[in-house]
């Protein structure tokens, strides 16, 4: 796995909810949380994804619909193509392996917006179409209920055409 670019907290939290999960939910957090009594949130995601040339642009919005407000959380973007092996990629995004890209969030308020993520991925080869999977990879240690608003997957055509989501 190559990383190109990260916050050093998006890391920090990525790894603690993986282990969090790998232990089986430590202490009241996680373990709670599958048990009903933690926090809850909806988070869901819009955006528009566009191909043209073997660049890939996407905007993507994150929002929480609530009931309880995210101190951050985890979109990942999964694609039918490879990636070029370099990219650069906005801050708070890593690279997660030949075809996907997962990004922090930010602070998700109760009902309210999370930071706007914009990237310009370049493909391996040029494609005449792409595929651009997205969904939650850690959602803050709340539960999600309503998976419908956050899963999307969306095909892009190699014409520049914006597709929304």
């Amino acid at each position: 796995m190559e990383v190109v670019a990260v916050r050093r907290g998006a890391v920090r939290s990525v790894v603690l909810a993986g282990l969090l999960v790998l232990l089986g939910g430590v202490g009241s957090g996680v373990g709670n949380a599958r048990a009903g009594a933690g926090p809850e949130a909806d988070v869901a995601y819009h955006g528009r994804v566009a191909l043209d040339g073997g660049r890939l642009r996407i905007l993507l919005v994150p929002e929480n619909e609530g009931p309880s407000a995210l101190a951050n959380a985890t979109v990942r973007l999964r694609l039918s193509a490879e990636l070029a092996a370099r990219q650069e990629l906005a801050e708070g995004c890593a690279r997660a392996g030949l075809r996907e890209v997962v990004c922090e969030t930010g602070e998700l308020p109760l009902h309210g917006r999370g930071r706007h993520i914009g990237l310009v991925l370049r493909l391996k080869e040029p494609a005449t179409e792409v595929v651009v999977r997205v969904d939650t990879w850690w959602n803050g240690g709340a539960t999600d209920r309503n998976h419908t608003n956050n899963e999307h997957a969306v095909l892009a055509l190699d014409t520049g055409d914006s597709y929304a989501f």
